[in-house]
């Protein structure tokens, strides 16, 4: 097989197998659960079913066996509203529950040219997302997430010169009262939850806390063909690390899973909602689908039981995420969260290149130049191996004569063909294989690169010049993508056209269909590879006119 057959067959290898895992996130079939990410179905006396009907129970829920709580009801009831604002959200709370009915981050736009903020969760009919946190203590009163808490005020927000605002709710039945207490901290996506109980009934008590997230299938705005992301639920375990959990699975078979620490989550492209708990706490996590029209799909953790004797005073905290994929604002919250960035299957690649174009957007203060200068480094980088690769192509170009006449001699026996081909290779000292293997190499760090531009929220609405506003989406005017295929075309002209005819007319299509195909990509992976092929066709210039030029293959030319 010649060079450009292998060429040829790398580049279609890798354009297939981005279209390949594409098609598998969107749609290919799940793996199925092993028994160390779920647990079997627990009996239906242990999981209470849903209710029946679209009111909440009147009635504290009771919690099953193993601390999971009901199903919710069909529909949200909601209280009065409690507004936070900080200098990075703003939340609503609604004192039916005490749930987390709205948090919009103020740091991010919805749309590249509007003024309204991303709005994480939300209580809307068309696209619920909320957060949600209560007590359970069995046939003794406790605040669920059915409860009516007292709020103080309406609106809460951090004043200049502080660093914290505190939000109390209160609840209060059979000499029980529980004051639930939100702590928001400047500069910080991580919200302190607290349940403060006081037991004034003259009994001990013994409840537990549980925390979930509930939300409705996203659909199309859960990602798109060649866009993919995830949408859905996740957790972290010291013994299973990062899993993710589609609402398909969650439909299919629920977890039950007792871990300690770790932590539970929805995530999407860019953004996530995490319940935290102690690192030394242990839970029982579980997810939940919960039927009606549009389904609505639970991930949540149930801790262990805390006694409080009468008279007696206790406490139970978590810590609430809502916020962007970003690295440094995860890494302190907890062990783990960061993986919820999603940088594919290179991630330790893709985490590391991430790492040196943070370090460069500091000093040019533009992701766009960025990305060029990156691109730059890793030409530097495999320098030595694309050289080896545009001199064997050279050799190989300087061939096509001598190629074509045994064509033309052999005609249609392909046998005696190849074998005049290698001895004629043996005789020029040229390695066929030399102009691909060193491309092969490089396919890897393309495609972490890949994954690494599409999942960093950086990049989102991030300007680059002229027409580029945002490097997270495509062209509007497909100017780089025509660009780049101009640029594929070119450095096809340097290279060694294929013998076989039609070989020849799909190495001419190439450029066309990666054109098409980045069309439809992110402006910064454009740019990346239109920037990789203008260094390339510069670097194979410069070998094939000065380094190998008309000097014979067995020149010294390092």
């Amino acid at each position: 097989m010649d060079n450009q057959r292998l060429f040829l067959y790398g580049a279609l290898g890798l354009m297939i197998l981005l279209i390949w895992q594409t098609w598998q996130v969107d749609y290919g079939p799940q793996p199925p659960a092993t028994p160390q990410t779920t647990t079997e179905r627990p009996a239906e006396a242990d999981v209470p079913d849903a209710p029946t009907t679209a009111e909440p129970p009147a009635e504290p829920a009771s919690d099953s066996a193993d601390g999971v709580p009901d199903r919710p009801a069909q529909a949200l009831e909601s209280g009065e509203r409690v507004r936070v604002v900080t200098d990075l959200l703003d939340v609503t709370l609604d004192t039916r529950g005490g749930d987390v009915r709205r948090a919009l981050l103020r740091r991010y736009k919805s749309e590249l040219k509007g003024s309204q903020p991303v709005e994480l969760l939300k209580d809307t009919d068309g696209d619920l997302f909320v957060a949600q946190a209560g007590l359970q203590a069995g046939e003794a009163p406790a605040p669920t997430h059915h409860a009516r808490y007292s709020a103080e005020r309406s609106e809460y927000r951090l004043a200049e010169g502080e660093d914290t605002v505190t939000v109390p709710l209160i609840w209060r039945e059979g000499g029980i009262e529980v004051r639930k207490i939100y702590t928001f901290r400047r500069g910080s996506y991580a919200v302190d939850v607290e349940f403060e109980v006081r037991n004034a009934s003259g009994d001990t008590w013994t409840g537990r806390q549980y925390r979930q997230l509930q939300r409705r299938d996203p659909g199309d705005a859960g990602g798109s063909y060649l866009l993919p992301t995830f949408f859905g639920a996740a957790y972290y375990s010291e013994a299973d690390k990062y899993e993710q959990i589609s609402f398909e699975e969650i439909a299919e078979e629920p977890l039950r899973k007792q871990v300690e620490g770790g932590w539970t989550a929805m995530v999407e492209h860019y953004f996530l909602a995490s319940w935290v708990p102690g690192p030394q706490e242990t839970n029982t996590f579980y997810t939940m689908q919960v039927d009606g029209s549009v389904p609505r799909y639970v991930i949540g953790m149930a801790s262990s039981s805390v006694r409080i004797g009468a008279g007696e005073s206790g406490r139970m905290s978590t810590r609430l995420y809502l916020g962007p994929k970003i690295a440094e604002h995860l890494e302190p919250v907890a062990a783990g969260l960061p993986l919820t960035i999603d940088y594919g299957y290179l991630g330790f690649v893709s985490k590391w290149l991430f790492v040196v174009l943070d370090w460069i957007h500091d000093y040019v203060g533009n992701w766009g130049w960025a990305i060029v200068l990156l691109t730059l480094l890793i030409k530097l980088l495999f320098y030595k191996l694309s050289e080896t690769s545009y001199r064997s192509m050279a050799r190989m170009k300087k061939l096509q004569p001598k190629i074509q006449q045994l064509k033309e001699r052999h005609g249609e026996d392909r046998e005696k063909m190849g074998r005049a081909m290698m001895e004629l290779y043996k005789k020029e000292k040229i390695n066929p294989l030399g102009g691909c293997l060193p491309i092969l190499v490089q396919i890897p760090v393309f495609i972490a690169l890949y994954w690494m531009l599409l999942g960093t929220v950086e990049l989102r609405h991030a300007e680059f010049m002229l027409w580029i506003d945002d490097l997270s989406a495509r062209d509007p005017f497909y100017v780089l993508p025509l660009l780049m295929g101009v640029s594929m075309w070119a450095q096809q002209k340097l290279n060694p056209a294929p013998v076989d005819p039609l070989q020849q007319k799909i190495f001419t299509a190439l450029p066309i269909i990666f054109t098409v195909f980045f069309a439809f990509f992110p402006s910064g992976l454009v740019l990346y590879w239109l920037t990789n092929n203008l260094l390339s066709i510069a670097q194979q210039y410069y070998i094939t006119r000065y380094v190998v030029g008309d000097a014979k293959p067995a020149a010294k030319t390092g």
